[in-house]
């Protein structure tokens, strides 16, 4: 595959679970809803034939990749707006003076955030299941935690930092068998690993365009049909009346675009490429640095794209700026700033030291094999300089 231009020239590329380059076949598909296709879908003039039929053809499209009915996604500006939808619309919708949502410790900030502002604005109580040291629900403490006032159950399906793969389908069982809805934030996995809305038994779904080659700016919401939420953008009835404000064809139509390429990646065994080159990277540099390396997540039921390891006595973010050639992270990309260590990690149990030490290292479409071992070289000797460093001050 010939290298993506947003690419060229810049440093090794290891941090797709930020954001991934657009696809220039997203791109191509996308630019003549930018330049010819103006009209408005909701018009009942020749101008909107093209751009409602191009909507249509998205919503197919993006359905099609989850398993789900085509009437049933519902595009958003975002994930964060999409997880926002999911969670305050059900729980807004639902009926009870003692309204409870459960969630888990490791989910994203736009689904943390959006419980505690239920909580905090609307008195709906709040459970926050533990993790155990791979970052793993246990199904029990769910089934424990659900009570007659349970509206809703939300537990991301992939983690964006350690790529640890929740259990979502026997959580949605245990959902279900007490009458509870459950949504996913999917945003890390749909495109990287098989994702079917029907044997994970869920009832929302959010998946986002830059996280799967599309640009940022678009995402999706999948509703179980039948599901009743309310909207968080009123207005003039758009998108099923869960979101209106005039769509953004162009986007929708990037979106449909990258669904169908992800589909066809995954029928070509893409996750087996990428396992294989988090592989070879995780075992580059442990081979370079024997029993120094610590792997953060689950060993088996993670992303196969991403490694988040911790070195011994190294603060990742220090080793990140020592290595210019890399792009890379010491987390998600929405704690970048931070220098506390990842909650989610110190919600894993992990020691403050190890926290602070750990880089998340996430492929993609276009990386190399040489890239991998070009990536590996410059972080064993980066480590290697930061030791001496630290052996030669003076005591």
């Amino acid at each position: 595959m010939r290298r993506n231009p947003g690419l060229a020239d810049g440093p090794i590329y290891l941090d797709y679970n930020a954001t991934t380059p657009i696809d220039p076949r997203v791109a191509a598909a996308t630019e003549p809803y930018l330049s010819v296709h103006f009209g408005n879908p909701s018009s009942a003039h020749q101008y909107a034939t093209g751009p409602a039929d191009a909507l249509r053809t998205a919503r197919e499209r993006v359905a099609a990749l989850i398993g789900g009915d085509p009437t049933a996604a519902v595009f958003t500006g975002s994930g964060s707006e999409a997880n926002n939808l999911a969670i305050r619309g059900t729980v807004l919708a639902g009926a009870g003076d003692n309204r409870h949502v459960i969630t888990q410790a490791t989910e994203h900030p736009s689904v943390l955030a959006t419980v505690r502002a239920l909580q905090r604005l609307h008195g709906v109580r709040v459970t926050y299941l533990p993790v155990d040291g791979h970052g793993l629900v246990d199904p029990d403490d769910l089934a424990a935690a659900i009570t007659p006032d349970t509206q809703l159950v939300s537990v991301m399906l992939a983690n964006n930092e350690t790529g640890t793969v929740q259990p979502v389908a026997e959580l949605a069982r245990v959902a279900h068998n007490h009458g509870v809805p459950i949504h996913t934030d999917a945003a890390q996995a749909v495109g990287k690993i098989a994702v079917d809305v029907r044997a994970l038994e869920v009832d929302l779904l959010t998946l986002v365009g830059h996280k799967m080659y599309a640009p940022k700016g678009i995402a999706a919401l999948y509703l179980r049909l039948g599901l009743q939420i309310e909207p968080i953008i009123y207005g003039g009835g758009q998108e099923g009346g869960l979101r209106s404000g005039t769509e953004n064809i162009a986007h929708a139509v990037a979106l449909g675009e990258a669904a169908d390429v992800a589909r066809a990646e995954l029928a070509a065994d893409s996750p087996r490429r990428q396992a294989e080159l988090r592989d070879r990277l995780h075992h580059r540099l442990a081979e370079a640095m024997p029993g120094s390396l610590e792997l953060n997540g689950h060993p088996d039921r993670r992303l196969p794209n991403t490694l988040n390891i911790s070195a011994t006595g190294i603060v990742a973010s220090d080793l990140l700026a020592a290595v210019p050639g890399l792009a890379a992270s010491t987390g998600s990309a929405c704690h970048a700033d931070s220098p506390e260590p990842s909650p989610v990690l110190s919600a894993m149990g992990l020691e403050p030291e190890r926290a602070v030490g750990s880089l998340r290292l996430s492929t993609g479409r276009w990386t190399t094999v040489d890239e991998i071992d070009r990536a590996a070289d410059l972080l064993v000797a980066a480590i290697r300089q930061r030791r001496l460093a630290a052996i030669s001050l003076p005591t």
